[in-house]
């Protein structure tokens, strides 16, 4: 299995988070939970405002994963990456509508043997404050054919 990848390797993503993100979001997953979709509601709480969930947060990721992945293909390798998951995942800080987030994911290891990668993934906000922090797992399937 060889990824083309090195460990150091960074990939990065940035996004600004919408009202329409939220309520696409919660249309898409069911999660009407009111500290995300109902102003007056989150207005109440210790976050005076709504915030984005905290999985719309996470996918982000799902970009600089992809991201690793072509890059990869580019440089000529034949595996297929699928993801293992998400280790270890912490939401350190809440984010908001208009934040300006930027995801980066950044090889740790590459298991040759295992055909596998980790990652440390981190999303920050528009001030560089980290809102999640977290490891991802990368299986490199090789080709069969």
């Amino acid at each position: 299995m060889d990824t083309f990848l090195k460990v150091g390797e960074t990939a990065t993503f940035a996004k600004t988070i919408t009202e329409a993100d939220l309520v696409l979001f919660a249309g898409l997953t069911g999660d009407f939970d009111p500290l995300h979709v109902n102003e007056q509601y989150a207005r109440s709480t210790p976050f005076g405002r709504r915030i984005a969930h905290g999985a719309l947060v996470m996918g982000l990721l799902s970009t600089t994963a992809s991201m690793m992945s072509r890059r990869s293909v580019e440089r000529g390798s034949t595996a297929t990456s699928v993801s293992l998951g998400y280790d270890r995942i912490r939401f350190t800080r809440p984010v908001f509508i208009n934040d300006t987030l930027t995801a980066s994911y950044t090889i740790e290891e590459i298991d040759v043997a295992a055909g596998r990668s980790r990652s440390r993934v981190e999303v920050v906000n528009q001030d560089g404050e980290p809102c999640l922090v977290g490891t991802h797992i990368m299986k490199w399937v090789a080709a069969t054919h």
